[in-house]
């Protein structure tokens, strides 16, 4: 068991309300809390500065989102465990946090016992996911995980154009190809993501996962 007096812990949220209720109760839970951040920059700033032992992390947050913040801070603090907390259950959001080898991923509906037991976790070097989430939930997410990885690098960047809503032609100028090699690209990234055939079906995917497609 750990000495929660000796667990120094950053938060960073936008919202004030959330921001403070957190705060106030990881201190009357006894541990040490050095800083509070209202966007991303100060929080890695905060990062940097106080090297906590624990990061929480609101993913959407001004200046820089959580996950900016824990890619930035990772060589500065490599000692913090990085726990994102979000209103978000989506796949795509889940997906980038493991992608990111994210320590912990909680629900800002969870209460202090369950954000306790993510603290407890990390700080074992276990990773933890919300137990708000099913248990069928964490197969879907590795299994989106794998095919990702079978993607080749000019496969990650049509992705990425295609997320900036360009047509074939214009991403055929862009990296100096033709039209129709693009569309052969973009037909062997919907098999490998195992989508169904169709036009739409990589522009649709890249909508649902547009979190994700920043770290490809």
């Amino acid at each position: 068991m750990f000495n929660k007096s000796q667990i120094s812990i950053v938060v960073a949220d936008d919202h004030p309300i959330m921001r403070k209720g957190l705060s106030q109760e990881l201190q009357e839970a006894g541990y040490d809390l050095v800083a509070i951040a209202e966007n991303g920059a100060l929080a890695l700033e905060a990062i940097v500065n106080h090297k906590p032992t624990i990061a929480l992390l609101d993913i959407e947050m001004p200046l820089l989102t959580g996950f900016e913040v824990i890619k930035r801070s990772r060589k500065e603090s490599p000692v913090t465990k990085f726990i994102a907390m979000t209103y978000h259950k989506e796949k795509g959001f889940v997906v980038q946090a493991k992608n990111l080898k994210v320590d912990g991923y909680m629900l800002k509906e969870d209460g202090i016992d369950e954000i306790e037991r993510c603290i407890e976790a990390v700080l074992n070097n276990k990773t933890y996911y919300s137990k708000s989430f099913d248990a069928g939930f964490e197969k879907i997410v590795q299994d989106e995980l794998k095919k990702i990885t079978l993607l080749t690098p000019s496969e990650r960047t049509i992705i990425r154009l295609v997320a900036q809503q360009k047509t074939s032609t214009e991403i055929g100028e862009l990296l100096l190809i033709s039209p129709r090699t693009v569309q052969k690209h973009r037909t062997n990234i919907i098999a490998k993501l195992d989508l169904a055939s169709g036009t739409d079906a990589l522009s649709q995917w890249v909508l649902e996962h547009k979190e994700l497609v920043n770290t490809l």
